[in-house]
């Protein structure tokens, strides 16, 4: 009769053999893996569409304060002449392009802003401000480089000849990394 107890008992039991155990642990295992190689790294790319745009405003608004600027140093602000007409003063050699000796503050034209490198806190608005939200600087961990140059031909590279058309470049360079290139055309008129 003992014996016969011993079986009902051993029948009855309830819990995880060592096996069973064995086999959660490594479906556990794989579920976990899965959910860090293919989840996880959606919540680091997740950022890259608000670099983008951040860096699509901060190019925008860097191409709008450059073309709201004479087209060259020797362009009249006054008048209707421009710099290369008849009567008129020649425009700025290609190798004399940019700042003429002053600071952002004071560019007045076009190619002042060539070599233009800005990054975190030097970023600045239109108006010299510092960038930020909530005492927070926007664009900590962006850069932004213009290049300027005349391109007469709009081929996107750089000409040895003064010509009525200018090229304005602007890169952003967002803190993953990655570039961003915008650029836009001045024309003479």
């Amino acid at each position: 009769m003992s014996a016969n107890k011993v079986g009902k008992h051993r029948a009855g039991q309830v819990g995880f053999t060592l096996i069973e155990f064995v086999i959660g642990m490594l479906v556990f295992a794989l579920a976990v893996t899965f959910f860090v190689s293919f989840i996880v790294p959606q919540t680091t790319r997740s950022i890259d569409p608000i670099f983008q745009v951040r860096a699509t405003e901060l190019a925008q608004s860097l191409i709008n304060e450059i073309s709201g600027k004479s087209f060259d140093e020797n362009s009249s602000r006054n008048s209707n002449i421009r710099c290369g007409e008849v009567a008129a003063t020649a425009c700025t050699l290609p190798a004399a392009l940019g700042p003429d000796n002053e600071s952002r503050a004071a560019f007045n034209d076009v190619d002042d802003f060539d070599g233009l490198n800005e990054s975190g806190e030097n970023i600045l608005s239109a108006t010299g401000e510092k960038i930020v939200i909530n005492t927070v600087n926007l664009y900590q961990g962006f850069r932004a480089n213009v290049a300027v140059f005349y391109d007469a031909d709009l081929n996107g590279s750089p000409d040895n000849a003064v010509s009525t058309t200018k090229l304005i470049t602007v890169t952003v360079i967002m803190p993953n990394n990655e570039n961003m290139v915008f650029a836009t055309y001045r024309y003479n008129y």
